[in-house]
């Protein structure tokens, strides 16, 4: 189901956003919004710089309540199986590096998500259009 707002003025807006760099061009977001029927919901964004391009490619998953324990346990399965059975000798906690550079503060600012509205499946290439006032209120929530 997809809804349509006018001017996107009624956008739904994040309760709670995490933000995870993954290298330098690649940003996952992980955003919980509420429904107007105080229904809650998580959208996970992974925006990536295009390469010789402006802009960036963002692909949007929708995870609802429903789903949440079945998609938990599934991703964990997986890594689990990743890490023990595939590669039980690779050091993944070397890539734990929450930090981020000075450098890196703009690129993060420039690949701030503009909320989209509720229920509505985003998967398209973006070329990073928007208002200043969208990507700087997004950056002042991550």
């Amino acid at each position: 189901m997809t809804v349509a707002y006018e001017n996107n003025d009624k956008r739904m807006e994040s309760v709670y956003s995490k933000r995870i760099r993954a290298g330098k061009r690649r940003t996952y977001f992980f955003d919980v919004r509420a429904t107007r029927g105080n229904d809650y919901y998580i959208t996970i964004t992974e925006s990536r710089k295009k390469f010789n391009e402006n802009g960036y490619d963002r692909h949007k998953i929708f995870l609802y309540k429903e789903d949440f324990n079945k998609f938990l346990k599934a991703l964990t399965e997986a890594v689990d199986y990743v890490k023990t059975e595939l590669m039980p000798n690779f050091d993944f906690d070397a890539y734990n590096h929450d930090q981020v550079a000075e450098n890196d503060i703009d690129d993060i600012a420039a690949e701030a998500v503009a909320p989209t509205p509720a229920l509505q499946v985003n998967t398209a290439s973006s070329n990073g259009a928007g208002s200043a006032a969208d990507a700087g209120e997004e950056v002042d929530k991550w």
